[in-house]
């Protein structure tokens, strides 16, 4: 298949959608990470291990099932955009990235280790990284200051305490590895094997070193629509928006019923059927969100508050954790006695650490710009 220089621009409203897109995407993921049930680190099989109520259903619901198209959003958006600028040389575009992928990395991945160990330093804050096991390194070592230098530097480098950053790095990969993944995915035979296999590491969420399935057939997938001329604008009769948006909603249903109850009846199929249930949902939602909310996107697209917060996304992405999961632990501390403290705290500390990240992200930007520049790699302005 030969590569053309076609659609080297999305229509204005595409544009704008993928803004709106990209902001959500980045908004949402504070909810999911402000998940609060008793086993936080959420995996598309994860057992919640706790009754089945309004808070439980409600966070695992959206958390684990409604939030989770965000992240394949991204990477098809991502592999899409990157392959609208094939007229650019490789190396430029290649240094570029590392200035707006590499430095940021570097530097919030610096500034959440400094913050996670300044925290140490005090009884109480130290007992809530303890309890948050976000740093935790075996059974005998919960603390920064327990590791080893070459264990720092390794979590600064590789594993960021910012977890959200993995996405980042992942990214950072596939477009220094673009013309390879671009030939797969354009070459009429190359293709049918790439994503073959792109599609069984995603749907065993699988990896290889930093090559993972999510990341990658969706980055290759974007980079396919651009090449292919797809049809980002209409969808075709089988990507009908309503059809896919029902059973979207019904399946993310099915799945977080029978995370709670599923296992006394499915025994280890349970993990199995979760995680082919977790696939299809973000399936789905990638469908329904793109083609079926063209009024929503319309509607907020044309307010300029929420235009003005749309410049933010990429701060609130970078300040929201762990900052979210401290915070989760020290507010359970004070609230644990109020009725429907972990449903409220679900709702409303994601809102407070987004707000406290976008006046971060004002402030910066206003009083010292050249700085909010290198911390977001020139985006936000």
């Amino acid at each position: 298949m030969e590569i053309t220089q076609k659609n080297l621009a999305v229509s204005d409203f595409n544009s704008r959608k993928i803004k709106f897109w990209t902001f959500l995407s980045m908004f949402l993921l504070v909810f999911v990470h402000g998940y609060n049930l008793h086993e936080r680190y959420m995996q598309p099989w994860t057992i919640p291990g706790e009754a089945l109520n309004l808070t439980t259903f409600t966070e695992y619901f959206l958390a684990n099932g409604i939030f989770r198209f965000r992240i394949p959003m991204l990477f098809i958006i991502s592999g899409f955009l990157y392959a609208m600028h094939d007229f650019r040389p490789y190396g430029q575009r290649t240094k570029k990235r590392l200035r707006t992928l590499l430095l940021p990395y570097l530097i919030w991945s610096a500034l959440g280790f400094a913050f996670t160990y300044f925290l140490e330093l005090y009884p109480f804050t130290r007992d809530i990284v303890s309890g948050s096991n976000i740093v935790r390194i075996d059974d005998q070592r919960a603390l920064l200051h327990d590791y080893h230098w070459y264990e720092m530097l390794a979590r600064w480098i590789l594993i960021p305490v910012p977890y959200q950053l993995w996405f980042i790095r992942v990214l950072l990969i596939y477009n220094i590895a673009y013309p390879a993944i671009r030939w797969c995915v354009t070459n009429r035979i190359a293709r049918w094997v790439f994503f073959t296999l792109s599609a069984l590491m995603w749907l065993g969420t699988m990896g290889f070193i930093f090559f993972e399935g999510e990341g990658l057939l969706f980055f290759s997938l974007g980079i396919w629509m651009q090449k292919t001329n797809f049809n980002i604008d209409f969808p075709a009769r089988w990507l009908n928006p309503w059809l896919w948006g029902i059973i979207f909603i019904v399946l993310a249903a099915i799945k977080t019923v029978l995370a709670f109850l599923g296992q006394p009846v499915l025994g280890e199929a349970i993990f199995p059927v979760l995680s082919l249930l977790h696939k299809l949902v973000i399936l789905s939602g990638l469908i329904a969100a793109w083609y079926g909310c063209n009024g929503l996107v319309a509607w907020c697209m044309h307010r300029k508050w929420f235009v003005w917060l749309t410049a933010f996304s990429f701060i609130i992405y970078a300040v929201h954790a762990p900052l979210i999961a401290y915070a989760i632990e020290a507010l359970f501390a004070v609230v644990n006695q109020v009725p429907h403290y972990r449903l409220l705290s679900f709702i409303l500390l994601p809102l407070t650490v987004a707000a406290m990240a976008v006046g971060t992200g004002f402030l910066l930007r206003k009083t010292w710009p050249g700085l909010y520049g290198i911390l977001t790699g020139g985006r936000g302005f």
